[in-house]
C-alpha cells in the first residue's frame, strides 16, 4: 500500500506498547493498529486544552454552547495527524502577556522570553537586519504554536520569524561591522532594491466617469481580472502577523505607493458601472481588521440596491485563523457574525479566503473552534496556499528540495481542510519579490510535487486549479510536462489574464530544471509567447492612459 493510501484502523484488543511506539513514527497515511480508545480525546482533555490556552469563561461558554470542541473530530484528527497535532501539548506558553509582539522592541522581547526558558535562536542582529528592512509582527497565538524543541525544523517559525540566509551575505557583512547611522542607510538603499509591487500592479489601478463628467480614481483597489475587484480598505493596512515571504509588504512598511481605499460610496458607483464584476475582494494587509461596521457599509448596498445585484460573492482574505483565531471567538465578534448571517439569508456568499500552507496551523483548539463558529454563521472557507521554500517545501541533506515530504505536507493539509469541511482553492509558487531566492523552488519540482499530490488525493480534496504563479499578464498555471518531437516541455495554461480570451489556449515552454519564475520560461518554438505582443500594448496603453488622467 502506498503512503497515500485512504488511512485504515484496525482495532484489536489488545497491542504491545512497541507496536503503538512505531506507529506513532509512521508517515500519515500509513496502516495504523490502535488500541481501541487509546487516543481517544476526552472532555476531560479538552478542559485541559482550554486551560493551556486561557480561555475566558465567556469564551468557554460560546465553546460548550456551540459545540466547537467535539471530542470526536478532535480525537479522530489527533489520531490520524499526530505528527502535526498541537492538540495534546502539556507544556505552559511561554508567550501570555500581549496578543502581538511588534516592531524591533517586540522582537527583541520574543528572544528575551525565550532566552528566560533556555532557547537560544542565535543569528540575532542578522535577523534584526530583516526586521528593520522589512518589520516585524507576531502574535502569541503563532509563537506559542512553534515546537520550541525543535525550532529549526518547525514551518511557523520560519514564517514569522526572520531567519539567516534571507538577506545576502554581502548586506548581512556590511550591517553587521557599521555604525548606528550607517545601519540605517543600509536598510534604507536596502528596501529601495525590493520589489513591493510585482507584476505591475499600479496599472490595476481603476478608474471611471462620474456623473458629472468627471474623472475618479480608486486609490485603494484593483480591477486585473472582469469578475473580481480588489479593495485594501483604509481599515485594513495591518496583519495579524507579517510572514516572512510577504509579497504586499509595501502596505505593511507604508511605502508611498501603498493602495488605501478611504471612501466606500465610490466603490458602490464603479460597480455600477461595471456589471462584469461578481466578486468584491477585501484584502490588504488583512481584511479581518475590518471592523463590522465597516464592512455592513460595504455589504448593505449589495443587499438593497437592485443595481448591484450582479455582485454575487464578497471575499474576505484573511489569515486570522492562523495568527489570531481567538478573536473569533470573542463575545465581541458577535457583531461582525450577525453582518455574515445577513449576507447569507440574503443570498450573498460570504467566501473566507484562508492561507493554509501547514497542518500545524490547524491543528489547535483555537483554530479549529474559530472555523467551526464561522461555518455555522454561513461563512464559506478556502484555502489559497503559497508553496514556499523552508515553509510548505523541504530540502534534503544535499540541499534539494525533497519532492516526497514536501508533497505529503500538502496531502496531509488537503486531507485535514477536507475533514474540516473547507474548500482547497488553489496552490502557487512563491512571487519574485521580498526575499525570492530563500522561498523559491524550481519550477521543475514544484511540478513534481503538485502532480505528486493531485495523484494521490481523492478527487474532492483536490485543488480546484493547478500550481500557478502571478505576472503582468495574469495567473500562468504548469499544467504538467510534454515531449514535443523528442523535446521535453512545460505545458502552460492562463487561469486569468489581462485578456481572458487567453485562456481558451495551452501554450508550450522548454523545459527548465532550474528556472524559478515562469516570465523566465523561453517557448518551445519561436521568439516569443503568443500573448506577448498583444501584453505589451495592453501594459502601454494602460500606463498611458493613467498617466493622462494623472
Amino acid at each position: 500500500m502506498s503512503d497515500s493510501s485512504a488511512q485504515q484502523q484496525i482495532d484489536v484488543a489488545v497491542v504491545d506498547p512497541k507496536v503503538l511506539e512505531k506507529e506513532a513514527c509512521q508517515p500519515s497515511g500509513a496502516v495504523h493498529v490502535r488500541q481501541r480508545g487509546i487516543n481517544d480525546i476526552t472532555a476531560l482533555d479538552v478542559e485541559q486544552m482550554q486551560d493551556i490556552y486561557g480561555y475566558s469563561d465567556e469564551v468557554r461558554k460560546i465553546i460548550k454552547d456551540e459545540n466547537l470542541l467535539p471530542t470526536g473530530l478532535l480525537s479522530r484528527l489527533h489520531a490520524s495527524y499526530p505528527q502535526h497535532s498541537g492538540l495534546m501539548d502539556k507544556e505552559a506558553h511561554m508567550f501570555d502577556e500581549k496578543d502581538q509582539y511588534t516592531g524591533l522592541s517586540g522582537f527583541r522581547r520574543v528572544v528575551e522570553i525565550l532566552t528566560a526558558n533556555n532557547i537560544d535562536i542565535g543569528d540575532i542582529e542578522e535577523r534584526e537586519l530583516f526586521v528593520e528592512v522589512y518589520r516585524f509582527l507576531a502574535t502569541k497565538h503563532s509563537l506559542n504554536s512553534i515546537d520550541w524543541t525543535n525550532f529549526y525544523e518547525d514551518s511557523v517559525f520560519q514564517l514569522v520569524m526572520p531567519q539567516p540566509n534571507m538577506i545576502n551575505k554581502k548586506t548581512v557583512a556590511d550591517y553587521m561591522g557599521a555604525s548606528i547611522e550607517e545601519k540605517k542607510k543600509i536598510v534604507s538603499d536596502y528596501q529601495e532594491k525590493t520589489s513591493p509591487h510585482d507584476g505591475n500592479q499600479q496599472l490595476n489601478k481603476p478608474w471611471f466617469e462620474n456623473e458629472e463628467g468627471e474623472i475618479e480614481f480608486l486609490d485603494g483597489s484593483q480591477h486585473k481580472y472582469p469578475q473580481c475587484q480588489l479593495i485594501f480598505d483604509k481599515t485594513t493596512q495591518n496583519c495579524f502577523s507579517f510572514c516572512t515571504y510577504c509579497f504586499r509588504h509595501a502596505q505593511v512598511r507604508g511605502d508611498e505607493d501603498m493602495f488605501i481605499q478611504k471612501e466606500i460610496d465610490q466603490i458602490h458607483r464603479y460597480l455600477k458601472v461595471h456589471t462584469e464584476v461578481t466578486d468584491m475582494l477585501i484584502t490588504g494587509g488583512d481584511g479581518g481588521y475590518m471592523p463590522a461596521s465597516r464592512l455592513e457599509q460595504y455589504v448593505t448596498p449589495l443587499m438593497e440596491d437592485r443595481d448591484l445585484l450582479h455582485i454575487k460573492t464578497v471575499r474576505l482574505a484573511t489569515r486570522s485563523l492562523t495568527f489570531q483565531p481567538e478573536m473569533i471567538l470573542s463575545p465581541k465578534y458577535d457583531k461582525m457574525l450577525a453582518v455574515f448571517d445577513k449576507l447569507h439569508e440574503n443570498g450573498i456568499q460570504l467566501a473566507w479566503m484562508a492561507h493554509f500552507s501547514t497542518p500545524r496551523e490547524l491543528l489547535n483548539p483555537t483554530t479549529i473552534a474559530a472555523i467551526r463558529r464561522l461555518q455555522r454563521h454561513g461563512v464559506v472557507i478556502r484555502s489559497q496556499s503559497p508553496m514556499m521554500n523552508h515553509i510548505s517545501l523541504f530540502e534534503d541533506k544535499d540541499g534539494n528540495i525533497d519532492i516526497d515530504r514536501s508533497a505529503q505536507n500538502w496531502i496531509d493539509l488537503a486531507n485535514i481542510i477536507g475533514t474540516m469541511l473547507i474548500g482547497f482553492h488553489s496552490m502557487y509558487c512563491a512571487r519574485p519579490t521580498g526575499e525570492h531566492h530563500y522561498f523559491t523552488a524550481p519550477l521543475s519540482a514544484v511540478s513534481k510535487i503538485f502532480d505528486k499530490i493531485y495523484r494521490e488525493l481523492p478527487s474532492i480534496n483536490r485543488p480546484t486549479r493547478h500550481i500557478s504563479m502571478t505576472t503582468s499578464a495574469g495567473k500562468i498555471s504548469i499544467m504538467g510536462e510534454c515531449e514535443v518531437r523528442g523535446e521535453r516541455a512545460f505545458a502552460l495554461m492562463f487561469t486569468e489574464g489581462r485578456n481572458m480570451q487567453w485562456l481558451d489556449k495551452v501554450f508550450l515552454a522548454k523545459y527548465d530544471e532550474t528556472t524559478n519564475d515562469v516570465k523566465l520560461l523561453k517557448p518551445l518554438e519561436g521568439d516569443s509567447f503568443f500573448f506577448e505582443e498583444e501584453l505589451a500594448q495592453i501594459e502601454h496603453d494602460l500606463a498611458e492612459a493613467l498617466n493622462n488622467r494623472l
